[in-house]
Order: C-alpha cells, then sequence, then structure tokens
C-alpha cells in the first residue's frame, strides 16, 4: 500500500507529524476525488488544474487515485482525454436491474454509427455506398440525437453534401480514450462480428476523429441544421 495510500484510508492519522510534502499530496488527493465524485460530466486535466492551488502535481494525484481505486468497486478512468468515477466493469452486471430500459437502435442505425466511427469523415452518400441500401435522414437525426455523432463540414464535391464524425459523448457513452481504440478486424472476428471466411482483401480501416477539417472539406455554415441532401428515398 502506497504512502498516499495508507494516509487517505487512515483518515484520522496524525497529519501533524507526516511529512509536509505527503499532508499537501494528501489535501490535493482529497480535493481532486471530492471533484470527480461531485461532477456529472469527466473533467479534463485543464478543467482540474484551474480549480486546485497553483502548482499542484493534478497528473501525478489523478494517478494516485487510479491506483488507489484500482481494486474497489468504482475506478477512476481516463475517457476521451478526461477523468471520472466509473463502475469496476467487473461488477457492471449489478447495474442492469436499477436501469431503465432505453430505446433500442434499429440496425439501420448501429450500422451507420459504425461506418461512422470506422470511415469519418463520411457523408450519407457514402455511408449508402458501403452499406449497399439507401439510409433514411431520419436514421441519421436519430444518432444525432443521441450526441453520439456530429455534422462536421462539407464536403467539396458538387451538392456540397454534409460530412458526418464521432463526438466525445460517443468515447465516453463506449468506454474509449479515443476512437482509436475501436476493435480491428482480428478483434471483430474474435467476438463472432465478422465471418471467419471473408475475403483476404477485407480491410478494416484506422479511425481518425481529429477535429481539424480535412483538406476535402469546407466549414459548415452559420445556422446550419439539417443535411441539405436529397431525401427522397426511405430508409432501410
Amino acid at each position: 500500500m502506497s504512502e498516499l495510500e495508507q494516509l487517505h484510508l487512515e483518515g484520522g492519522a496524525d497529519l501533524g507529524a507526516a511529512p509536509q510534502k505527503a499532508s499537501e499530496d494528501l489535501s490535493g488527493l482529497r480535493m481532486v476525488e471530492a471533484l470527480l465524485f461531485a461532477s456529472s460530466e469527466p473533467l479534463s486535466l485543464e478543467e482540474l488544474t484551474l480549480r486546485l492551488p497553483e502548482g499542484t502535481d493534478v497528473l501525478g494525484l489523478l494517478e494516485a487515485l487510479q491506483e488507489m481505486y484500482a481494486p474497489r468497486g468504482v475506478n477512476v478512468v481516463q475517457l476521451a482525454g478526461k477523468w471520472c468515477f466509473r463502475t469496476a466493469e467487473d461488477l457492471s452486471y449489478l447495474m442492469y436491474r436499477n436501469v431503465e430500459e432505453q430505446r433500442k437502435l434499429s440496425r439501420a442505425a448501429l450500422e451507420t454509427l459504425a461506418i461512422i466511427a470506422y470511415h469519418q469523415p463520411v457523408t450519407r452518400a457514402e455511408i449508402e455506398e458501403i452499406r449497399g441500401v439507401s439510409t433514411s435522414k431520419g436514421t441519421l437525426d436519430v444518432l444525432l440525437e443521441t450526441t453520439w455523432i456530429r455534422m462536421r463540414g462539407r464536403r467539396r464535391t458538387p451538392g456540397r453534401p454534409v460530412t458526418y464524425g464521432t463526438t466525445e459523448q460517443f468515447l465516453i457513452h463506449f468506454g474509449l480514450e479515443n476512437v482509436k481504440d475501436l476493435p480491428g478486424l482480428e478483434e471483430l472476428k474474435g467476438a463472432g462480428l465478422l465471418d471467419s471466411a471473408i475475403p483476404a482483401s477485407f480491410l478494416v480501416p484506422t479511425p481518425s476523429d481529429d477535429a481539424a477539417l480535412t483538406e476535402d472539406e469546407d466549414p459548415l455554415e452559420d445556422g446550419t441544421l439539417f443535411d441539405e441532401e436529397t431525401d427522397e428515398t426511405a430508409g432501410s
């Protein structure tokens, strides 16, 4: 057990007898712990730094908390570059009975979300080309409502279609530090999500959710609230 952890668990320890550095570390540890516990959203290193005394080693305190909570029922985790408390993965099954049944996404929505995650930035027409069927505007609307995807910009092609990408909320919901943590080809096969007999030429793209627009994207105009692509076909 580390010195920080021992001091933290004892609570009533004689801080006056402890080294000054240990006392300061314990104080900072308690402040970081309190901020993470009270926040309804994950907090970034910058947000925590602004709320703590100047000169505090915030990253060091976060790592110490992460180590302390590792064997417990809740863990300190880093998601999408931010820090928060989360139920330990091996205990997540205990929460199911207390969670309200959420509306399930349709297969079309799940396929569309997967395509956006792996192929972003991607347009509706490109999604349809990959899926092999038309994609309803309503399917994209549902995904936009979840806040897991966003409209990034407009492709520099005729019609200037909207491009889509994933959001920070997508990473947080699915427990990812960044989009590159999505499973690759072998992992998908191992999970039974891909046919083991798929062609040898089949590739799973390396995803990227870089917020910067690509060379073939223009910024969205102010006030853009919808995709102006044709919506005549019914989705599947």
